[in-house]
């Protein structure tokens, strides 16, 4: 707890920490497997591959597809592959095409505040403490996910997927956060829910909470060894040196 002594600033990832974006995300690349004749993923699959950006969930998500249709063409006697089949690099620029399409139909609506993020920011941001959202998502869903859910006029600096050329595990987010809140990095403390998080942050030189409650490919937070591990997110506000009360709730919870 004594590195969160001299937190000037704190920036936050979105998805698995502020915002259950698993159904969202799971209906936007169902809906594009399905398009391209592949099995669909399902929920609890889908979460073990978010968080390096739609790039990479797409090729996880097609590399599993893939594999799955051989295991069932194999099971009826079929061979593996399907001469019909285009290349898997072609397939996968489809696949990432497809899934920017659904994800703007299911981004907002698929999309939901975590207990207690919303009274905790609000705290923050009273407290006079600059916020920042650092997200591997693609740019442009990150500002109406966080309008659609209030939550937008907390944040004084917002970097999505493609405002850098490094994402996440890389540190150059957080140090471009850092740049614009005019921080060192020793002050600004990045709150996450996975390996990536907490990577960045050790790679970039700030303190780092990790949440239990994400998704973090079903691994243990603690393997990656933040700083400070919290199982609630208003458990920041004491540890920053405010007033919670254990039973405030979120409208959206």
């Amino acid at each position: 707890m004594d590195k969160l002594q001299s937190i000037r600033g704190v920036a936050f990832d979105l998805d698995g920490t502020l915002v259950d974006s698993a159904p969202g995300l799971t209906a936007a690349v169902d809906s594009a497997l399905y398009a391209l004749e592949l099995p669909v993923a399902g929920e609890d699959r889908v979460v073990t591959w978010i968080g390096n950006g739609a790039d990479v969930l797409m090729e996880r998500a097609l590399n599993w597809a893939r594999q799955e249709r051989a295991t069932q063409r194999a099971a009826q006697g079929k061979p593996s592959v399907d001469s019909h089949d285009i290349p898997q690099d072609e397939q996968l620029r489809v696949l990432r095409r497809l899934f920017d399409r659904y994800y703007a139909e299911f981004a907002e609506e698929g999309s939901f505040l975590f207990p207690h993020v919303e009274q905790t920011l609000a705290a923050l941001h009273a407290s006079g403490l600059p916020l920042a959202l650092v997200t591997n998502k693609p740019t442009p869903f990150v500002a109406p996910i966080l309008a659609s859910l209030g939550i937008d006029s907390y944040f004084s600096v917002v970097i999505g997927g493609d405002d850098v050329q490094n994402k996440k595990p890389h540190p150059e987010p957080l140090l471009k956060v850092a740049e614009k809140l005019s921080l060192t990095p020793e002050a600004l403390l990045f709150v996450g829910d996975s390996r990536n998080d907490i990577q960045a942050a050790k790679a970039a030189g700030c303190a780092s909470v990790g949440l239990t409650y994400g998704y973090n490919y079903g691994e243990a937070i603690a393997l990656s060894e933040p700083d400070v591990i919290f199982d609630h997110f208003n458990e920041l506000l004491p540890a920053l040196g405010l007033a919670n009360s254990e039973n405030q709730e979120s409208k959206h919870d």
